[in-house]
């Protein structure tokens, strides 16, 4: 008999990008279309090795110990009341419930597993949802399931609106299963019918300068603006119905536009999404200065998502510099996304 050898695990690690809404938002979680894009400036990654237990490690957000009270509010400030423990946990119960409804038999050997994330909390980047999808994806190589991308999109959401009770749409898991640019069409015969809507990759396309602005210190969560919104909708406001028709149109014109490389119409369309969604919409005061504010230079400007984080596009470095030099005084970080895939 051998002893005193260490035997050799495998280390599975994943990684899942921000997600930044081009156009259509806030319409995926209305039967709408929407454009979106993955980018790599930030990530959230997920390591997974075997173990005799299963174990969930802390990572940054999830301390429960401060130097001071002050600290202890600005953790919160800037992460919440609720860490990432309870995605990744109610990531690896819905994986199982998942397999299980397939009929698919998990080897029974465990894991530790922990997450790291660098995205800027509460700005509507999709943050959270990151962590989730490279969780599954960990989950996968590691029992060996392959889940395909619209199905992955789906059971993500599951996660954070059956599990957790987080008021969320497709739109940033279907971008952050696919990666890269991706146009999304949620119609509603298809979403009732199989459970997720048409999803196509916008390859072969030249893009315009993007940029994306954020400020940390006016982020705010999703259910900030989402819940009146969903109200209004389900008990058939007009108004909204409308808005959400008009979302969708534009998306078709913005990929017309940016198909044919006419970049005026980008810069146009933009702006039409974030004037329709103040018009039917409360706004932070302080998000609508930031857009007004990037309109200053020229730039086009519009809500990536729904925590007052910009996206835009400006013209070459001289169109970057105003820009920058217009916000930052603000306290707006501003980067030039990598878009991925």
């Amino acid at each position: 008999m051998v002893t005193g050898l260490i035997m050799p695990f495998m280390i599975y690690k994943a990684r899942a990008y921000p997600r930044a809404a081009l156009i259509g938002n806030p319409s995926d979680g209305y039967f709408g279309k929407t454009i979106a894009f993955t980018f790599s400036n930030f990530h959230a990654d997920v390591t997974l090795y075997e173990s005799p237990g299963l174990e969930i490690l802390p990572a940054r957000r999830d301390q429960s110990r401060y130097s001071s009270l002050g600290a202890l509010a600005s953790d919160v400030d800037q992460y919440g009341y609720y860490g990432g423990i309870r995605l990744i946990k109610a990531s690896l119960k819905k994986f199982h419930s998942w397999c299980r409804d397939h009929n698919l038999a998990l080897h029974n050997r465990n894991f530790t597993i922990r997450y790291h994330s660098n995205i800027p909390a509460h700005l509507g980047l999709a943050g959270s949802s990151a962590i989730i999808t490279a969780s599954m994806r960990t989950l996968m190589a590691f029992y060996k399931v392959e889940i395909p991308d619209y199905h992955l999109a789906s059971l993500v959401l599951s996660v954070e609106t059956e599990e957790l009770g987080i008021g969320a749409g497709l739109q940033d898991r279907v971008a952050q299963a696919y990666n890269g640019i991706v146009h999304m069409d949620f119609k509603r015969e298809l979403i009732e019918e199989r459970g997720y809507g048409d999803y196509s990759r916008l390859e072969n396309v030249k893009h315009p300068d993007y940029y994306i602005a954020y400020k940390t210190d006016s982020a705010e969560g999703t259910e900030v603006v989402h819940n009146n919104l969903r109200y209004r909708w389900e008990n058939g406001d007009q108004e909204i119905i409308d808005a959400m028709k008009g979302f969708a149109r534009l998306t078709d014109e913005f990929r017309s536009a940016l198909e044919g490389g006419d970049r005026t119409g980008l810069n146009s369309i933009i702006n039409a999404n974030f004037d329709l969604r103040r018009s039917v919409m409360n706004l932070n005061t302080d998000h609508i200065r930031m857009v007004e504010a990037a309109r200053e230079t020229g730039a086009s400007a519009k809500f990536t998502g729904s925590g007052g984080a910009l996206i835009g596009i400006v013209e070459g470095e001289e169109g970057y510099r105003q820009l920058r030099s217009r916000l930052e005084p603000m306290g707006c970080c501003v980067i030039r996304p990598v878009i991925t895939g």
